[in-house]
């Protein structure tokens, strides 16, 4: 796996690689010190997976998290970071972030969270899905799963589950293209943002893990 490092402390940075290079299946291919640079070395060097700090001078990590879903830049984006507050979780995650851990995570729990970004899954630190099933719940989630089909909801629950959309596929015996399609239903249908949003809309309303 290709992991760019975004962070705007170089002793941050300089630990992430030090810890991360040590792995057999992780390559850090480069580092950059605010969105901007972090970006610019996306596109360059196309990282599978991104560690992205959210609090940084000139463009922040939210910002260049949309920038790269606009640029449709392939790579996952894991944050790292150390603010816990609401106000930071929702719109990292809204913005397309995959992941979402804080920077006291266990070393070998943050390869761990690499390894499962980078496989399609969504992760999130407990408090994290705390924040957003709150955030979930003040913005009335009730009723709306009632529009569901029934193979939206087995789609929603396998989703819940932590799966890609490849593995949704084969446990349906459906096609990727088909299940994307299902996907973007259940969010329209939600009125969500994310399969991030949808994992936790689920697993509030009994569905999936």
């Amino acid at each position: 796996m290709r992991v760019l490092l975004v962070d705007d402390h170089q002793v941050v940075r300089r630990g992430l690689r030090t810890f991360l290079e040590v792995q057999d299946d992780i390559e850090v291919v480069g580092e950059a010190s605010d969105g901007a640079e972090g970006i610019a070395a996306a596109e360059e060097l196309r990282p599978d997976v991104v560690l992205m700090d959210v609090k940084m001078p000139g463009m922040d990590g939210i910002e260049a998290l949309r920038t790269l879903r606009e640029l449709t830049n392939p790579a996952r984006v894991l944050v790292v970071t150390s603010f816990t507050e609401q106000r930071t979780v929702v719109p990292a995650l809204r913005a397309g972030a995959a992941g979402y851990v804080y920077k006291d995570i266990d070393p070998e729990a943050l390869a761990g969270a690499i390894r499962s970004v980078h496989a399609g899954h969504v992760l999130l630190q407990p408090e994290v899905a705390g924040a957003l099933l709150a955030q979930e719940e003040n913005n009335g989630g009730q009723g709306r799963g009632t529009s569901l089909t029934d193979r939206e909801r087995e789609v929603l629950g396998l989703i819940a589950d932590g799966r890609s959309n490849r593995e949704i596929a084969r446990a349906l015996v459906l096609s990727e293209k088909t299940v994307k399609t299902h996907v973007s239903n259940i969010l329209m249908k939600l009125d969500l943002a994310d399969r991030t949003q949808a994992a936790l809309w689920a697993v509030r309303h009994g569905i999936g893990a």
